[in-house]
Protein backbone atom coordinates (compact mmCIF):
# COMPACT_ATOMS: atom_id res chain seq x y z
CA UNK A 1 0.00 0.00 0.00
CA UNK A 2 1.22 3.50 -1.17
CA UNK A 3 1.90 5.57 2.14
CA UNK A 4 -0.45 7.92 1.55
CA UNK A 5 -3.11 5.79 1.03
CA UNK A 6 -2.17 3.88 4.53
CA UNK A 7 -2.03 6.81 6.61
CA UNK A 8 -5.81 8.03 5.04
CA UNK A 9 -6.40 4.65 5.72
CA UNK A 10 -5.42 5.51 9.60
CA UNK A 11 -6.85 8.31 9.83
CA UNK A 12 -10.54 7.50 8.76
CA UNK A 13 -10.45 4.46 11.38
CA UNK A 14 -8.72 6.59 13.88
CA UNK A 15 -12.00 8.79 13.63
CA UNK A 16 -13.99 6.55 13.86
CA UNK A 17 -12.86 5.55 17.33
CA UNK A 18 -12.26 8.64 18.48
CA UNK A 19 -15.06 11.30 18.04
CA UNK A 20 -13.00 13.96 20.14
CA UNK A 21 -10.66 13.83 17.12
CA UNK A 22 -13.02 14.24 14.54
CA UNK A 23 -14.83 17.00 16.48
CA UNK A 24 -11.98 18.72 17.12
CA UNK A 25 -10.45 18.69 13.68
CA UNK A 26 -14.26 19.76 12.11
CA UNK A 27 -14.46 22.51 15.13
CA UNK A 28 -10.89 23.67 13.68
CA UNK A 29 -11.87 23.46 9.60
CA UNK A 30 -15.26 25.80 10.35
CA UNK A 31 -13.30 28.03 12.30
CA UNK A 32 -11.02 28.49 9.38
CA UNK A 33 -8.02 26.66 10.01
CA UNK A 34 -5.85 24.04 7.68
CA UNK A 35 -4.78 21.57 9.83
CA UNK A 36 -1.38 20.43 9.58
CA UNK A 37 -0.78 16.41 11.66
CA UNK A 38 2.87 17.09 13.18
CA UNK A 39 3.16 13.38 13.64
CA UNK A 40 1.50 9.80 14.07
CA UNK A 41 2.42 7.17 17.04
CA UNK A 42 2.68 3.70 17.17
CA UNK A 43 3.47 1.45 19.56
CA UNK A 44 4.93 -2.04 19.60
CA UNK A 45 7.29 -4.79 21.64
CA UNK A 46 10.77 -4.99 21.44
CA UNK A 47 10.13 -8.49 20.19
CA UNK A 48 12.18 -9.95 17.43
CA UNK A 49 9.75 -9.43 13.89
CA UNK A 50 7.87 -6.17 15.66
CA UNK A 51 10.68 -4.14 16.55
CA UNK A 52 10.70 -0.70 16.23
CA UNK A 53 13.41 -0.59 13.50
CA UNK A 54 11.15 -3.64 11.48
CA UNK A 55 8.30 -1.35 11.98
CA UNK A 56 9.85 1.35 10.11
CA UNK A 57 11.32 -0.68 7.69
CA UNK A 58 8.23 0.02 5.51
CA UNK A 59 7.92 3.91 6.26
CA UNK A 60 12.07 4.09 4.83
CA UNK A 61 10.85 1.89 1.74
CA UNK A 62 8.46 4.82 1.45
CA UNK A 63 11.24 7.57 1.09
CA UNK A 64 10.87 8.40 4.97
CA UNK A 65 14.11 8.21 7.02
CA UNK A 66 15.14 7.73 10.54
CA UNK A 67 16.29 11.27 12.00
CA UNK A 68 15.86 10.36 16.40
CA UNK A 69 15.98 8.03 18.71
CA UNK A 70 14.61 8.31 22.04
CA UNK A 71 15.00 6.34 26.28
CA UNK A 72 12.08 6.66 28.32
CA UNK A 73 13.33 4.22 31.02
CA UNK A 74 11.11 4.65 33.74
CA UNK A 75 8.48 3.54 31.64
CA UNK A 76 10.73 1.19 30.31
CA UNK A 77 10.23 2.39 26.57
CA UNK A 78 12.44 3.49 23.68
CA UNK A 79 11.72 5.20 20.39
CA UNK A 80 12.22 6.70 17.02
CA UNK A 81 10.78 9.08 14.53
CA UNK A 82 11.15 9.11 10.89
CA UNK A 83 11.12 12.39 8.24
CA UNK A 84 9.99 12.20 5.03
CA UNK A 85 12.88 12.97 3.05
CA UNK A 86 11.35 15.23 0.22
CA UNK A 87 8.38 16.70 1.61
CA UNK A 88 8.74 18.60 4.66
CA UNK A 89 5.41 19.25 5.31
CA UNK A 90 4.92 15.74 5.50
CA UNK A 91 3.76 14.15 9.46
CA UNK A 92 6.45 12.35 11.20
CA UNK A 93 5.93 9.07 11.96
CA UNK A 94 6.97 8.17 15.72
CA UNK A 95 7.68 4.62 16.90
CA UNK A 96 7.72 3.26 20.29
CA UNK A 97 8.54 0.10 21.75
CA UNK A 98 7.83 -1.70 25.70
CA UNK A 99 11.08 -3.57 27.32
CA UNK A 100 9.18 -6.44 28.83
CA UNK A 101 12.66 -8.43 30.15
CA UNK A 102 12.27 -5.82 33.01
CA UNK A 103 8.87 -6.45 34.47
CA UNK A 104 7.57 -9.18 36.85
CA UNK A 105 7.63 -12.50 35.79
CA UNK A 106 3.86 -13.34 35.72
CA UNK A 107 3.62 -10.05 33.04
CA UNK A 108 6.29 -11.14 31.14
CA UNK A 109 4.68 -14.46 30.28
CA UNK A 110 1.08 -12.55 29.83
CA UNK A 111 3.12 -10.67 27.21
CA UNK A 112 4.87 -13.70 25.72
CA UNK A 113 1.88 -15.98 25.44
CA UNK A 114 0.00 -12.55 23.72
CA UNK A 115 3.10 -12.66 21.11
CA UNK A 116 3.32 -16.07 20.71
CA UNK A 117 -0.39 -15.37 18.71
CA UNK A 118 1.11 -13.18 16.05
CA UNK A 119 1.89 -14.96 12.32
CA UNK A 120 4.52 -13.83 9.74
CA UNK A 121 3.42 -10.31 8.91
CA UNK A 122 4.58 -8.40 5.76
CA UNK A 123 4.85 -5.46 7.03
CA UNK A 124 3.15 -2.69 9.54
CA UNK A 125 0.32 -1.88 7.19
CA UNK A 126 -0.74 -5.30 7.58
CA UNK A 127 -0.97 -5.47 11.29
CA UNK A 128 -2.46 -2.16 11.35
CA UNK A 129 -5.63 -3.18 8.90
CA UNK A 130 -5.81 -6.42 11.02
CA UNK A 131 -7.90 -6.90 13.87
CA UNK A 132 -5.74 -7.04 17.19
CA UNK A 133 -3.37 -10.43 16.43
CA UNK A 134 -3.96 -11.88 19.76
CA UNK A 135 -6.81 -12.71 22.12
CA UNK A 136 -6.36 -12.14 25.58
CA UNK A 137 -8.58 -11.80 29.32
CA UNK A 138 -9.07 -9.00 30.77
CA UNK A 139 -7.54 -10.21 34.05
CA UNK A 140 -4.56 -10.35 32.33
CA UNK A 141 -4.72 -7.20 31.00
CA UNK A 142 -5.49 -5.66 34.39
CA UNK A 143 -2.25 -7.33 35.62
CA UNK A 144 -0.06 -6.13 33.32
CA UNK A 145 -1.76 -2.57 33.74
CA UNK A 146 -1.14 -2.44 37.38
CA UNK A 147 2.88 -2.42 35.93
CA UNK A 148 2.27 -0.21 32.56
CA UNK A 149 -0.16 1.45 31.13
CA UNK A 150 1.49 1.94 27.76
CA UNK A 151 2.11 -1.98 27.79
CA UNK A 152 -1.56 -2.61 28.55
CA UNK A 153 -2.69 -0.54 25.65
CA UNK A 154 -0.86 -1.79 23.16
CA UNK A 155 -2.33 -5.08 24.41
CA UNK A 156 -5.97 -4.17 24.53
CA UNK A 157 -5.42 -2.17 21.34
CA UNK A 158 -2.81 -3.81 19.17
CA UNK A 159 -0.83 -1.91 16.10
CA UNK A 160 -3.42 0.65 15.85
CA UNK A 161 -2.24 3.68 15.62
CA UNK A 162 -2.04 5.64 19.52
CA UNK A 163 -2.43 9.48 18.41
CA UNK A 164 -2.80 11.78 15.94
CA UNK A 165 -1.52 15.24 16.53
CA UNK A 166 -2.39 19.06 15.62
CA UNK A 167 0.89 21.24 14.75
CA UNK A 168 -0.13 24.53 16.72
CA UNK A 169 2.57 26.33 15.35
CA UNK A 170 0.99 25.72 11.95
CA UNK A 171 -2.35 27.45 12.46
CA UNK A 172 -3.36 31.27 12.00
CA UNK A 173 -5.69 31.64 14.53
CA UNK A 174 -3.71 30.53 18.28
CA UNK A 175 -0.53 31.72 18.29
CA UNK A 176 0.26 29.91 21.99
CA UNK A 177 -0.74 26.71 22.56
CA UNK A 178 -2.73 28.29 25.66
CA UNK A 179 -5.14 29.99 23.27
CA UNK A 180 -5.86 26.66 21.66
CA UNK A 181 -6.47 24.87 25.03
CA UNK A 182 -8.87 28.02 25.87
CA UNK A 183 -11.12 27.89 22.59
CA UNK A 184 -10.69 23.90 22.87
CA UNK A 185 -12.31 24.13 26.42
CA UNK A 186 -14.96 26.38 25.13
CA UNK A 187 -15.88 23.40 22.82
CA UNK A 188 -16.60 21.37 25.71
CA UNK A 189 -13.80 19.47 25.31
CA UNK A 190 -11.86 17.88 28.03
CA UNK A 191 -7.84 18.13 28.60
CA UNK A 192 -5.31 16.09 29.83
CA UNK A 193 -4.43 17.65 33.26
CA UNK A 194 -1.84 14.81 34.08
CA UNK A 195 1.49 16.72 34.83
CA UNK A 196 -0.15 19.61 33.75
CA UNK A 197 -2.81 20.86 30.47
CA UNK A 198 0.43 22.11 29.06
CA UNK A 199 3.78 19.77 28.91
CA UNK A 200 6.81 20.70 28.22
CA UNK A 201 8.39 24.03 28.21
CA UNK A 202 9.27 26.57 25.50
CA UNK A 203 12.78 26.16 26.67
CA UNK A 204 12.82 22.94 26.37
CA UNK A 205 11.73 23.46 22.74
CA UNK A 206 8.67 21.43 23.18
CA UNK A 207 4.93 22.08 24.35
CA UNK A 208 2.30 19.87 23.85
CA UNK A 209 -1.42 18.85 25.07
CA UNK A 210 -3.79 15.99 24.57
CA UNK A 211 -6.98 15.72 24.96
CA UNK A 212 -9.06 12.96 27.44
CA UNK A 213 -9.20 9.45 25.63
CA UNK A 214 -12.25 8.41 24.33
CA UNK A 215 -13.97 5.38 26.03
CA UNK A 216 -14.45 2.48 23.53
CA UNK A 217 -15.68 -0.95 24.26
CA UNK A 218 -13.05 -3.56 23.44
CA UNK A 219 -13.39 -7.47 23.58
CA UNK A 220 -11.21 -9.83 25.74
CA UNK A 221 -12.11 -13.75 26.04
CA UNK A 222 -14.04 -13.14 29.18
CA UNK A 223 -15.97 -10.42 28.36
CA UNK A 224 -16.61 -6.65 27.01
Amino acid sequence: MELLDFLNFCWIEYLKRTPTAKKVFQGLIEYGETVVNDHLAFRTFCHEGIKKEDLALYFEDQNMKICGHYDFPTKKVSALHLEHQEKEDFPKIFISEFHYDDISEENKRIILDSLSQVEEFSGIEELVQKPRPWNISFESYQKVYDESEYAAWLLAYGFFPNHFTVSVKDLKHFFKLQDLNDWLNQQGVEMNELGGVIKGSQEKLLEQSATIADLGKVNFTDGT
